[in-house]
């Protein structure tokens, strides 16, 4: 019997396979597993689903963010949305209120560094900070010298990402 675990692996392959793909093409990806998940009547992948808060700093639109959400439903984490063009404090004081597993943060510009590094030292120390954006592909040791525990680089690698939380 095929798992969710499964469905999950197999969209990170054939994501991985297919390279770069059009929104639309990650959206319908993940709406077939969503549906496959829901017709099962499961849950996710965890009998206690982990916390994700998901912010913007400097994203106004937040196409990449919505994905995320997607995909982090997809998998079974429950997700507290704080919105996007958000300022680091109301990041690190609901981050401190939540204890959230996971922090969420789309970033597009390279001034947002300090902000960045005033985030990571004011949350919790158990919640990780995965992040994307171009910003990270322009400054690969940014993630680094900002305290980014994980850069996921695109939908599949974020969905690996969560598939190695287990």
């Amino acid at each position: 019997m095929e798992t969710l675990r499964d469905r999950l692996q197999q969209l990170v392959m054939d994501l991985q396979a297919k390279g770069r793909l059009a929104r639309t093409e990650l959206t319908a990806a993940v709406a077939a597993v969503r549906q496959w998940k829901n017709e099962q009547a499961l849950d996710g992948l965890w009998r206690d689903p982990p916390l994700m808060v998901t912010a913007t700093l400097d994203d106004a639109m937040g196409h990449g963010l919505d994905l995320i959400h997607q995909y982090a439903e997809a998998a079974g984490i429950q997700i507290k949305h704080l919105g996007l063009l958000q300022a680091p404090d109301a990041i690190v004081s609901t981050c401190r209120d939540l204890e959230p597993a996971l922090l969420g943060l789309t970033v597009l510009q390279f001034d947002t560094e300090e902000d960045l590094v005033y985030i990571a030292r004011g949350i919790p120390k158990a919640t990780q900070i995965v992040a994307g954006g171009p910003v990270f592909k322009g400054d690969p040791d940014l993630a680094r010298r900002a305290g980014i525990h994980r850069v996921a680089a695109d939908a599949a690698d974020f969905l690996s990402f969560l598939l190695s939380l287990q």
